[in-house]
């Protein structure tokens, strides 16, 4: 008897351990969303000095890490977690999850967080968003943005480049180079939010609706975008 009790209140234990679990993992992933808003804010509050108008009316998906961290001594790597939209008929997608990772060699110390903004521009650079993982190469497929209420007329982002990166330290939008970073998808996060696995095709291309919890965050990319599109029409 005293063995089936300490067996019951064991299961109890990790039930209750588990149900913790899912209610923080839920509880971060909506803190992740909106942290998120806060960035397309901020983009949105300091047009000279953060993404070109007709680059952000022009994107085809935005991804958000907040808080990338960059930390490395001789060898740095980086590692965050983010939220994913994309343009579809109807408006923007559901809120997708992802997580960010990847190494790098080079002389660098210390530990710095900074905000990460993805924005994917052509065809082709949607498709390997949507295979649920791809590693952001050089050759075209991945550039540093560029910066200012207008895009440079000499830059050629508009050409081959798949994703523009930016980073955010301080208030200020840069170029960022990331190179060799994978973007996958955070499938703890979906399923905090979603109750179940879902696929990152699904959700991107329109067919999931988008919860509750998640509203802010897709009014706030659909604000942004129309404000873009707006301002590069004047």
């Amino acid at each position: 008897m005293k063995k089936i009790t300490s067996l019951l209140l064991m299961s109890l234990i990790g039930l209750v351990g588990t149900l913790a679990w899912a209610g923080s993992d839920r509880e971060n992933t909506v803190e992740r969303m909106q942290k998120s808003v806060d960035v397309l804010q901020s983009i949105m509050a300091t047009p000279d000095k953060g993404i070109p108008e007709e680059v952000l009316s022009g994107a085809k998906c935005i991804v958000i890490v907040p808080n990338l961290v960059k930390a490395g001594f001789i060898i740095g790597g980086k590692h965050g977690r983010g939220v994913a939209s994309c343009r579809t008929p109807e408006g923007w997608s559901a809120p997708a999850f992802v997580s960010v990772g990847g190494g790098s060699w080079g002389l660098q110390i210390g530990v710095e967080g900074v905000d990460l903004v993805l924005l994917v521009m052509n065809d082709r650079g949607l498709q390997h968003l949507l295979s649920s993982k791809f590693e952001l190469t050089g050759e075209g497929s991945v550039a540093a943005g560029p910066v200012g209420r207008h895009a440079s007329a000499g830059t050629d982002w508009t050409l081959n480049t798949e994703v523009l990166t930016y980073s955010r330290a301080k208030g200020a939008f840069a170029g960022l180079t990331l190179e060799g970073a994978v973007v996958e998808q955070d499938n703890d996060s979906t399923r905090a939010i979603y109750g179940k696995h879902m696929m990152f095709r699904s959700i991107l291309s329109g067919r999931v609706a988008t919860p509750r919890s998640a509203d802010a965050f897709v009014a706030a990319v659909s604000d942004a975008g129309h404000q873009a599109h707006i301002a590069e029409a004047r």
